[in-house]
C-alpha cells in the first residue's frame, strides 16, 4: 500500500483525504500550525513544519508520494516539497483549485503583489476591507495606514494596527448575505483579496458585484517548474490508487 504524504490546509486536502481514507490508503495528512483551532481531515495528522528542504527530505523516508494540497498562495511549502521530493526520489503530484475568472461587469483590479493592491485600494476608496489574511498585514500599511480599514482574519494579527483599522475573526465558508451586510456596515468603497479560487469565499466577489464595488485581486505566485498538476479530487485519487 502507498504511504502518502498529504500537504494540506485547504477543502480540497480534506476532501481527498475522505476519498482517500475510504479507500483504504494509509494517509497522513501534514499541516502548518499557523491556526489555533484548524479544521483537521479524517486520518492521521501532523501539525508543524518540517525545518525546511532538508527536514522535508529526511520525513520523506517514511512515505512512497506526496501530493501538495496547500493553499495557492502556500509557495513556500510548494517550493520545499517540489526540492525535497527531487532529492529523496518521490512523485510529487500538485491539487491546486482553479482561480477565479472575472466576468463581465465585475470591477476587477489585478495587483502583482500585496504591496501593490495597497497602493491599488488607497487609489480607489477610503473604507477597504482587506480579506487577504493576516501574514501580508504589514504589507498594506505604508498606503493604507490612515484609511478605516477593516482586516477579516482567522487568527489575530502578530503585528500593532493603526488605530483607525478595525479586525473581524472570521472563517469561512461564507455566505452572500453575510458578505453583503459587512460590506454596507462598514461602507466599504474597495475589497482587497487574493486569487484564492473555490466556493468558500466567492460570495464576498458576488456582494462587491451587486454593490457596484471595485475590488483589487492579488495575483497568484508563480508554482515550482516541472510539478504535475491536476484541479480535482478525482484526478488526485486515481493517481494514488494507480502507485498501489
Amino acid at each position: 500500500m502507498t504511504r502518502l504524504l498529504l500537504l494540506g490546509g485547504t477543502a480540497e486536502a480534506r476532501a481527498l483525504a475522505d476519498q482517500l481514507v475510504a479507500a483504504g490508503v494509509d494517509v497522513t495528512t501534514s499541516l502548518a500550525g499557523r491556526v489555533a483551532d484548524p479544521r483537521l481531515p479524517v486520518g492521521a495528522v501532523r501539525i508543524g513544519g518540517f525545518g525546511g528542504i532538508q527536514g522535508l527530505r529526511a520525513a520523506l523516508a517514511d512515505y512512497d508520494a506526496v501530493v501538495d494540497a496547500t493553499h495557492p498562495f502556500a509557495t513556500t511549502m510548494s517550493a520545499n516539497a517540489a526540492a525535497a521530493c527531487a532529492a529523496a526520489d518521490r512523485p510529487l503530484l500538485r491539487l491546486e483549485r482553479p482561480g477565479w475568472v472575472q466576468r463581465a461587469g465585475q470591477a476587477w483590479h489585478w495587483a502583482d503583489s500585496h504591496a501593490h493592491a495597497g497602493q491599488l485600494a488607497a487609489r480607489l476608496g477610503n473604507r477597504p476591507v482587506l480579506t487577504i489574511g493576516r501574514q501580508h498585514l504589514s504589507s498594506y500599511l505604508p498606503a493604507l495606514a490612515g484609511a478605516a480599514v477593516v482586516a477579516r482574519v482567522v487568527a489575530p494579527p502578530s503585528i500593532g494596527l493603526p488605530p483607525s483599522w478595525s479586525v473581524i475573526r472570521d472563517r469561512g465558508p461564507y455566505a452572500l448575505p453575510g458578505e453583503l451586510a459587512l460590506l454596507r456596515d462598514h461602507g466599504a468603497d474597495v475589497i482587497v483579496t487574493k486569487d484564492s479560487g473555490g466556493e468558500y469565499t466567492w460570495p464576498k466577489m458576488l456582494a462587491a458585484e451587486q454593490l457596484g464595488l471595485p475590488v483589487v485581486v492579488v495575483r497568484r505566485p508563480a508554482r515550482p517548474a516541472g510539478v504535475p498538476t491536476v484541479n480535482d479530487v478525482e484526478r488526485v485519487v486515481a493517481w494514488v490508487l494507480a502507485g498501489d
